[in-house]
């Protein structure tokens, strides 16, 4: 029996299940419907998009070609109304009715709307889908001054355009470091120093109480808690995301009190034949034995991947083959990831890996004044990090966190210059 399978979303989460699904079930039905009017393009670089450093072209990753080239049916600018899991359709606002034995929910999140006087102005952005950053980089080529809100990794890629663009620009946290959850103040004042030489002046303990506008309704400045006024005729925000969990209700799947979709490691939401995949997924990590959350492409990527493995591992009978031959196993597979996440906005390298946020035990190390790591340990085992200018260890301490290896009490070896595992005493754990 041919089995259908439909997707929400086509970022890259929903894109590499489509792949995934047409390489493991060659005659099945597919669709995939996203409420974006493009295919998948690189998330990852419209922001060198929207500093003006490349083109359009090398954004898009597939072409509406693509889809049809792997008989996969994709609907763009298609909104979906309602989702009847005991029926097992969806339902869209053209009045199309799609069956589906099993379905993926990718749908990603909405940012965060900064919850202040006329934050819905005209010229404050919010940085996430491709038209975001085509508006972005034409209003910051004429922009003099600028005003940036969300200490984060998304934050700081505003802040960067407004370096690019020559947009003289402050770069409002509410705390008293660049993120904070995951750097030190040691670690931190090397970011700092890399926005001033970018004209971004880092403003600390500080905020926004409200936006001025002018008759037009066009932004002009953004107003502090304390009552000081900035110039600012470009805004960006980003201080998180909106789950876009709105699909869902009705269904009975449950989405963790706005934390985004609960699945297992198998991706398998608490409605059967409802998978979820990408930044709006709480998932069980098995490394940390506990529910999740990351937003890294390549996590999206993964989790799409073995989403679509196991969609059709629960569908397709054993002796089904492949497109590419190989007969399809039947079994299960769970997500088991090391995300990371890199910025390269500066002279020096960053990169993030794991859950550097959630460390109840750190080491860290300044080795001079670009190059310092930071390791977040809980338990006595690392689960994440931050690496500035020397990102050469990072593939030793990601295999460390697959291995749940007990070695906080080992920091020593793990902060010299060149990582040698073979000094650690703890031995590896079998997977």
């Amino acid at each position: 029996m041919t089995q259908s399978y439909v997707i929400i979303g086509d970022g890259i989460a929903g894109s590499s299940a489509a792949e995934t699904l047409r390489e493991e079930d060659p005659k099945a039905d597919i669709t995939v419907i996203t409420d974006e009017g493009e295919a998948l393009y690189n998330r990852i670089l419209i922001k060198e998009f929207a500093k003006g450093k490349l083109p359009e072209a090398p954004i898009s990753i597939h072409e509406e070609e693509w889809y049809a080239e792997r008989d996969v049916d994709l609907a763009l600018n298609t909104h979906v109304t309602e989702i009847d899991p005991d029926a097992h359709e969806i339902h869209t606002h053209e009045g199309d009715v799609h069956d589906y034995d099993k379905l993926l929910v990718a749908t990603g999140g909405t940012p965060t709307q900064l919850p202040v006087e006329n934050s819905d102005a005209d010229g404050i952005h919010h940085f996430w889908t491709f038209q975001d950053a085509r508006q972005i980089a034409e209003h910051a080529a004429a922009a003099d001054t600028g005003a940036v809100v969300g200490a984060g990794l998304l934050g700081i890629d505003l802040a960067a355009i407004c370096g690019a663009q020559d947009i003289d620009a402050n770069y409002f946290m509410r705390g008293n470091r660049w993120w904070r959850y995951a750097l030190s103040e040691e670690g931190a004042e090397i970011i700092h120093d890399g926005l001033r030489e970018k004209g971004v002046t880092p403003v600390f303990e500080s905020g926004v109480d409200r936006f001025v506008t002018d008759d037009d309704g066009r932004v002009t400045a953004t107003v502090t808690p304390d009552g000081e006024e900035h110039e600012s005729d470009f805004v960006g925000i980003a201080i998180g995301l909106d789950f876009n969990t709105e699909v869902l209700r009705g269904t009975g799947v449950e989405t963790g009190d706005g934390d985004g979709v609960v699945v297992d490691e198998y991706m398998q939401t608490s409605v059967d034949d409802i998978y979820a995949a990408g930044d709006l997924t709480r998932f069980y990590d098995t490394i940390l034995n506990d529910h999740g959350q990351n937003g890294s492409w390549g996590s999206a990527k993964e989790q799409g991947q073995v989403a679509a493995q196991n969609m059709v591992a629960d569908t397709v009978a054993p002796e089904t083959q492949r497109a590419d031959g190989e007969a399809v196993d039947g079994e299960e597979e769970a997500f088991r990831w090391v995300s990371s996440y890199s910025i390269t906005h500066f002279d020096f390298p960053f990169l993030s890996f794991g859950h550097p946020t959630l460390g109840d035990d750190h080491a860290e190390r300044k080795y001079n004044d670009t190059e310092w790591r930071r390791l977040a340990f809980k338990d006595g085992k690392i689960v994440g990090g931050v690496l500035i200018g020397d990102l050469a260890p990072q593939s030793a301490f990601k295999q460390l966190v697959r291995e749940e290896r007990d070695v906080a009490d080992q920091k020593e070896v793990l902060l010299e210059k060149e990582v040698n595992l073979d000094k650690l005493d703890a031995p590896a754990k079998e997977q």
